[in-house]
Formats: C-alpha cells, sequence, structure tokens
C-alpha cells in the first residue's frame, strides 16, 4: 500500500489512533477473543426482528429553494441530500447507497432487509456525487453503486484503500482523501473526518482500507452545512471535528446496531452516545440512520429512534431537534432557519 504512515495507518493497515480513546473504555481484549466471542454470538440464539414490515408512504419530496437543503432518509445510511443553487438544478449527493436485498457477499444468505428501501433506484434523480463512508457491506453495495455508475457517472469521495472495491462497480471518478483532506467536487467541498471503525469484505483483508464521515458545505456556505457519520463508536473525535472544522447545521448520525454491548460499543454508539455525540459536534439539527432496515445485532426493531427519542426529551429539546425519519421521508432545512416544513405524512 502507498498511503502515507500517520496516527492511523502502520504501513500495512488502518487502525483506531490513540489519541482517540474510547471513553471510560473497558481494557481491550485481544483480537482471538473479541473474534471468538462474536462468533459464539452469531451462532447463538438471537431475538428476530418482524420480516417485511410495511412501509408507510410519503409525498415526493418539495424541490430546494437556492439556499436550501432537503434530506430525504431512503434506508439503513442511505440518505438523498439535495442542495438548492442559484441559477443551477440541485446538487445531489447519495451517502452508503444500498438498495439490495441482502448487505452480504451472497444473495441468498446474510442479512435481509426487513423494510424496502423509501425511494426505488429508478425514482432517484440524477445523483451527482456519492459518499461510501466504507467497505463494509451494508454501507459499500457494489450492486448499487453499479447501477449509479451506469446510469450517472457520479464522482465518488471515499477514504484511503477503498478504490479497489469500488473500481469494480464501473466508477470512474474515484476521489480516495484521508482524516481532515478536503476535496472539491464542483460547488461541493466534502472534508473527510475521523470515525471509531474497523473494516474488511473478507476474512483476510481486516483494516486494509480506512472509514470516514464527511462534512458536505457549498459554495458560499448560503446552504445548511451537513455532517454524515458514516459509522463509528463513541469517542473525543466528534468534539475534534468541531473544534478544527465548526459546528454542522445538520449531523446525520447512526443511532442503531448497538447489542449486545460488549461486543459492539468499540463500532457502533447507542441512541444515547448518538445524542451526546450530536451535543459534541454543537449541530442545531440531527437526523438518525443506521437502524430499522437490516437486522444486525439484537436490540429492537423500534427500540433505536424510541431510546434517541427519550434522550432529545430529558435534555428539555423539542422532539424533531434530533429525530428520524420513515424510509422516504423528507425535511427541508435552511440556513436561516434551523427546520422550515416538513413533508406530509
Amino acid at each position: 500500500m502507498s498511503h502515507p504512515l500517520s496516527d492511523h495507518f502502520d504501513g500495512h493497515r488502518f487502525h483506531n489512533p490513540t489519541n482517540l480513546p474510547f471513553p471510560d473504555a473497558p481494557p481491550p481484549t485481544s483480537t482471538p477473543n473479541r473474534r471468538g466471542s462474536i462468533l459464539r454470538w452469531q451462532f447463538g440464539l438471537r431475538p428476530k426482528w418482524p420480516v417485511d414490515r410495511p412501509a408507510p408512504t410519503y409525498p415526493d419530496a418539495p424541490p430546494p429553494e437556492p439556499g436550501e437543503l432537503v434530506a430525504t432518509f431512503v434506508n439503513h445510511s442511505t440518505f438523498l441530500l439535495s442542495f438548492g443553487r442559484h441559477g443551477k438544478a440541485p446538487l445531489t449527493v447519495l451517502t452508503d447507497p444500498i438498495f439490495s436485498e441482502r448487505c452480504s457477499p451472497f444473495r441468498h444468505l446474510g442479512p435481509k432487509r426487513v423494510q424496502p428501501p423509501g425511494l426505488s433506484l429508478d425514482a432517484l434523480p440524477r445523483i451527482d456525487v456519492v459518499a461510501v463512508s466504507h467497505c463494509h457491506y451494508d454501507h459499500m453495495d457494489l450492486p448499487t453503486l453499479r447501477f449509479l455508475a451506469e446510469r450517472d457517472d457520479p464522482a465518488c469521495i471515499t477514504p484511503l484503500g477503498n478504490r479497489r472495491h469500488l473500481r469494480k462497480a464501473g466508477l470512474t471518478q474515484i476521489v480516495e482523501q484521508d482524516w481532515w483532506e478536503h476535496a472539491q467536487l464542483g460547488d461541493l467541498g466534502i472534508t473527510l473526518t475521523p470515525a471509531r471503525h474497523a473494516t474488511a469484505r473478507t476474512p483476510f483483508d481486516a483494516n486494509e482500507a480506512l472509514w470516514a464521515g464527511f462534512l458536505f458545505t457549498l459554495a458560499g456556505n448560503e446552504v445548511p452545512s451537513v455532517f454524515f457519520a458514516g459509522d463509528s463508536g463513541h469517542g473525543r473525535h466528534w468534539a475534534m471535528i468541531r473544534e478544527r472544522l465548526g459546528a454542522p447545521d445538520l449531523a446525520l448520525l447512526p443511532i442503531g446496531a448497538y447489542e449486545p454491548r460488549d461486543l459492539m460499543r468499540r463500532v457502533h454508539v447507542n441512541p444515547e452516545e448518538a445524542f451526546e455525540a450530536f451535543r459534541n459536534l454543537g449541530a442545531r439539527r440531527g437526523l438518525g440512520m443506521h437502524f430499522g432496515t437490516f437486522q444486525l445485532t439484537d436490540e429492537g426493531i423500534d427500540e433505536p429512534p424510541a431510546r434517541l427519542r427519550l434522550a432529545t426529551r430529558a435534555a428539555g429539546l423539542p422532539d424533531d431537534t434530533f429525530d428520524t425519519l420513515g424510509n422516504g421521508e423528507s425535511r427541508l432545512f435552511s440556513r436561516n432557519a434551523v427546520s422550515q416544513r416538513d413533508t406530509p405524512s
């Protein structure tokens, strides 16, 4: 690998740097013990989510005016972000797009979706930029990316080491960046940010590719800035992001896949930690993600949004300060008002 040596890359593999410790973390277990614990958990008895849950339908999102942002939750960690511009069509960003039936290397094995995407692939507008936070199958879905590459040929922003995977989808405009590096793709500025996670697509390529979040800003700063966390455990990096890049207007944060806690806390926040991350970032508004589509862990399907709402209310804040949307539901934001209007349900 030709990536530069850093506090999170040793020349062979990426790692979570020691200057980003887990808050109140227990002593780390060895890698073999952790892998054994995960295997025993995966093959044990686990509560099952309901399958083929009916999905509500929502009206089409309102087109953004100049200075406005429309965020549509598609499913899992997939958001369609539409930034309104003066004299131009809206600029569209799709985060960690997954429309496949399973998040798995196999067609008939692995986690199967329990709810359909809120938008079909064919219903998506032309996508200008795709952001892929890391190479896990629930975030880097090559069949979906192949469709987008053939239809739209979007630019793709991703952390170091992921180009080799994304080329398999036929993407031609791939920008690989390290943490804190900035890319300018037309009117859209994108800065990659640290996360606490890990990567692999096979048993043999653990942490050969980096993981990250993204801060999106539009030229002129007239449209709300958006922080997309990707996937992450809790830690000091949220406050560091605010210190270095400023507080985002909107934070898209994971709230699911956190039980059993002793196994998941290193890579996934729970809803209360997500709320703390929201406060550490200084974000004006927040939307939750990474829940309710694929059963990856043991918490109930409806538990993450319920716990997030309790955390928001315990802080004395309105429910819509940091809440969740249904698959296909949209919300409109502007810089001058925290939230203007939701699409009616």
